[in-house]
């Protein structure tokens, strides 16, 4: 086994032999370094284009030793630059066309979530009830209401998240089709065993000892929780189109 030491793009772990891979192998391989990763995760990096394995006339995934590299290169930017996976494509994309690019700066974690809503700068910050009642365009009697079913919450100080804002437009926008919060109960429901199973995943990495690997495990909670938004939505979809057959 190749292993060139960890930190610049250009490196990688991969068997030396030339031979093809399956994707039990390739993960053994990562593990060394990137106890985190998964099946599950090497295969959402090749739908996301960021890698291509060869398939056999049967459909199993064969991966060569620049597809290992490759992956340990994502991998690495992700643990150690924070960058997206759009923004390490594109870098990589351009250092295999023969491009001069520099690896792009270190990123402030990114909200990964692409389901529609809007996005919010300060990521991090809180807002007063005033402040939520404003941005939302709703009043005091609303919001009590969406705070007895658990819909939003304020902390312990009485104050929100920044996305509090967006999730009191959403529920605004739900109901001038009829939708009450006593509806929205099963949607938060649905939330929270999601929560609990993304918190299952990075529980393991958020009590590593090593920070790099603590501080990977937000950027992979972003992560599940954007795959969990897609599928939701996937499986909504696809029901409907069921019931219209």
């Amino acid at each position: 086994m190749l292993r060139t030491p960890p930190g610049g793009a250009g490196n990688g772990t991969a068997a030396t032999d030339g031979r093809l891979m399956s994707i039990g192998a390739v993960l053994a391989l990562l593990r060394d370094e990137f106890p985190e990763v998964t099946i599950s995760k090497i295969r959402f990096l090749e739908a996301e284009g960021l890698v291509e394995p060869q398939r056999t006339p049967s459909g199993y995934r064969k991966f060569g030793v620049r597809d290992v590299e490759r992956l340990a290169q994502v991998l690495r930017l992700q643990r150690d630059h924070y960058l997206p996976l759009k923004v390490i494509r594109e870098y990589l994309d351009a250092l295999d066309a023969g491009e001069q690019v520099a690896l792009p700066g270190p990123a402030e974690p990114v909200d990964l979530l692409d389901a529609g809503t809007e996005q919010h700068s300060g990521g991090g910050s809180r807002i007063a009830r005033e402040e939520l009642l404003a941005a939302s365009g709703v009043g005091e009697e609303e919001l009590n209401g969406w705070e007895s079913y658990g819909l939003i919450e304020p902390d312990a100080d009485g104050v929100y998240d920044a996305e509090a804002a967006a999730i009191a437009k959403l529920i605004r926008d739900l109901g001038d089709f009829g939708l009450e919060p006593r509806h929205l109960r099963a949607v938060k429901a649905a939330a929270d065993r999601q929560v609990s199973l993304v918190e299952q995943v990075v529980a393991p990495l958020r009590r590593h000892r090593n920070p790099q690997t603590r501080a990977h495990a937000e950027a992979t909670a972003r992560e599940l929780a954007a795959l969990s938004v897609r599928l939701h939505a996937a499986l909504v979809q696809s029901a409907l189109r069921v019931r219209q057959i």
